[in-house]
């Protein structure tokens, strides 16, 4: 969703038609998993019109082409569809794909006003989950509520009773996909906080670790008292830069279950006081940049300091996935990848 928003909100601004393809049911080795979106752009109605345009991906390339093609038809027509694709092994080798899959893509011409409302959820970092009849008697309404529920945005024809099943539907469904009420299919499109990761130390790996994190959909945050190592210099594009300890700054950003920490200075004023103070919080993923010498002697200060073996038994070091890293860029990809294993549950990728 975030990668296609600036792009999609230019061409509104420049009037262009546009229509949203959105990822609505996967089977098998589909290489999109629902609610992945593309936008299409039609030309300009006048002597210069730019070609068709196109941003984000439904399949990672087999598909699209037809895509763009029912996109363009329904601008003209004004109906929303769902398309039914079968991916071959054979095609999605010959498109660069390991395996194929079967998926299923609801386009419509995109609604100016609802969409604004499911970017505002993307670019404020808020929940939210659409509601879209994507087959039935009202193919294209659809319903927006927030993250207590309430309704950001209702199609005017979409019919009360509807209304509230889907309302319903919304309060026990905790995954994108499609669901049958009755006889109508609707798209369940799950919009998320992106997971936040904070690193404890504007060192150099924390330069390569923080765009790369952003590029895989993380918030960055950058805690670091010392202003000369966390400067907006240094990470031009993060979310937060805090220059204080991070007893003081790590409850400000908040450690919840959305949260995963790096702890990157070897300076045990810093590390200790942002591993006192995240560890019994329980959050998913706490990493220390460490040799095992020096680990040994945090951990006797850690329990001189009072937390309990089981906080310290949470902590991953020497960070990251072993690949043999030696460059500040290896090293950034191999915490990158630990805290992506653990965000997925791959466990067998993780010590």
């Amino acid at each position: 969703m975030r990668d296609i928003l600036d792009t999609m909100n230019r061409w509104l601004r420049e009037d262009r038609p546009v229509a949203l393809a959105t990822v609505a049911k996967t089977w098998g080795s589909a290489p999109r998993r629902e609610g992945s979106k593309l936008g299409i752009a039609g030309a300009w109605e006048r002597a210069d019109s730019a070609p068709p345009s196109m941003i984000g991906s439904v399949s990672g390339g087999c598909v699209e082409g037809a895509v763009v093609e029912e996109a363009l038809a329904g601008m003209k027509d004004g109906r929303a569809r769902l398309l039914k694709f079968g991916v071959a092994d054979d095609l999605a080798w010959e498109v660069g794909l390991t395996c194929g899959g079967s998926i299923e893509v609801f386009v419509e011409p995109l609604d100016a006003t609802y969409w604004h409302l499911l970017a505002g959820l993307a670019t404020d970092d808020r929940y939210g989950v659409a509601m879209v009849v994507v087959e039935g008697a009202h193919i294209g309404e659809k319903l927006l509520l927030d993250a207590g529920g309430q309704t950001l945005y209702q199609s005017g024809d979409l019919p009360e009773t509807l209304a509230a099943q889907m309302r319903a539907a919304a309060a026990e469904t905790h995954k994108s996909g499609i669901i049958t009420l009755g006889d109508t299919r609707v798209m369940v499109d799950q919009q998320v906080e992106r997971p936040h990761l904070i690193l404890v130390g504007g060192v150099h790996v924390a330069i390569p670790l923080a765009a790369m994190a952003q590029q895989v959909g993380f918030r960055v945050s950058i805690i670091d008292p010392r202003s000369a190592f966390a400067s907006p210099e240094r990470f031009p594009d993060v979310a937060n830069i805090l220059h204080s300890y991070p007893d003081k700054a790590l409850p400000t950003l908040g450690l919840d279950g959305s949260a995963y920490l790096a702890v990157l200075t070897h300076d045990p004023k810093i590390d200790d006081k942002a591993l006192l103070t995240a560890l019994p919080a329980g959050i998913p993923y706490v990493g220390v940049l460490s040799s095992g010498r020096t680990h040994r002697q945090r951990v006797a200060r850690l329990r001189e300091a009072g937390l309990s073996e089981a906080h310290i038994s949470q902590i991953h070091t020497p960070i990251g996935i072993d690949i043999g890293a030696s460059t500040p860029e290896e090293i950034a990809v191999c915490i990158l990848a630990e805290i992506i294993a653990v965000r997925n549950g791959a466990r067998d990728a993780v010590r």
